[in-house]
């Protein structure tokens, strides 16, 4: 790059001065390999990358190192550093330039340890925005390392999971999870039609994480079913339990997430009785047979103020079906 220059043991580069409130920092990009051989993560007395491998994620790094060699992604969030006295580091104000040692303890890591660790392990290069601090002291650095790493705030796992699909990352279980997700959502004769809630986390609605959740332990019972129909079968399922609830005055609310859970967490016994007295067209009349008898002894109290715990929600459903045979 044009405006990258060696003079002297040195490193230049193009940079612009940005003032916030009190603090002052520089705004430029720099190789990843000039960023691997010139930041630290501990103290100055310590090895730089001992530091790294003792503190952070070295299985974090390497996926970052095999996206960035891949070279099919891009990581355009910059890196945050605080340069050190032993870096020299200066700003030529009138040709807009850095300049800085090549040092391994150069630059303080405030922000992006994982990414310049990343750096380290990869082949590939490639230019990284950064931006720099210089002259703060070690409270500065302090304050600034925690309001960075606690003001972010994550994206929801609802919505990563939901966009996931959009970039084509998911594997064949989200994948399978998240089309039996959309059956339930967009589908009008669907028992949670209106329920779902596909981005993010409302009240009284069904999100893709406690779906998830839920799902993923009967899935194994499936087989290599399609996703239609694990919806239809989970879906009859779900009007027969929802239908005999309400007939019986049980305020089993369905779209709470401990009662989903709980409800679909004894679907394994509800759908071995189906199976052993109606076949397996898993019909939902042949499944309102098995949940009446079992609603027959749950009293309406018993579903009242369960709590957070999806075991013992469950427990008073499959008591009920050990109260007596039913066949």
């Amino acid at each position: 790059m044009v405006d990258a220059n060696e003079e002297g043991g040195s490193l230049s580069y193009t940079a612009s001065l940005i003032t916030q409130g009190k603090h002052r920092f520089y705004s430029l990009t720099i190789p990843s390999d000039v960023l691997a051989r010139t930041c630290f993560v501990v103290d100055r007395d310590e090895d730089p990358i001992a530091g790294f491998q003792r503190l952070l994620d070295k299985d974090r790094a390497q996926q970052i190192a095999d996206y960035i060699d891949a070279g099919f992604g891009t990581i355009p969030t910059s890196v945050v550093l605080s340069a050190q006295s032993i870096s020299q580091f200066t700003y030529q104000r009138s040709k807009r330039t850095v300049r800085f040692l090549e040092n391994p303890k150069s630059f303080l890591v405030l922000d992006g340890q994982h990414r310049i660790y990343g750096f380290h392990l990869a082949k590939s290069l490639l230019r990284v925005p950064v931006v720099i601090y210089n002259e703060l002291t070690r409270v500065d650095e302090s304050r600034l390392f925690i309001d960075i790493n606690t003001k972010q705030k994550p994206v929801p796992n609802e919505l990563l999971l939901d966009i996931r699909k959009l970039a084509e990352y998911r594997n064949d279980l989200e994948t399978r999870l998240g089309d039996i997700f959309d059956l339930f959502t967009t589908e009008p004769s669907s028992p949670l039609f209106g329920s779902m809630s596909p981005s993010k986390r409302k009240k009284n609605q069904i999100s893709r994480v406690t779906f998830n959740a839920a799902m993923k332990p009967i899935l194994g019972l499936f087989g290599e079913a399609s996703s239609s129909e694990i919806y239809r079968v989970v879906a009859a399922y779900l009007t027969a339990f929802m239908g005999q609830a309400t007939e019986r005055k049980l305020e089993v609310d369905v779209a709470q997430p401990i009662a989903f859970r709980a409800i679909l967490s004894i679907f394994p016994e509800i759908a071995q009785r189906v199976r052993d007295r109606f076949g397996t067209n898993y019909a939902s009349d042949d499944f309102a047979v098995i949940v009446s008898d079992m609603l027959k002894s749950v009293k309406p109290s018993s579903v009242k103020n369960v709590g957070n715990s999806v075991s013992s929600y469950a427990k008073i459903f499959m008591d009920g079906l050990k109260t007596k045979s039913i066949f």
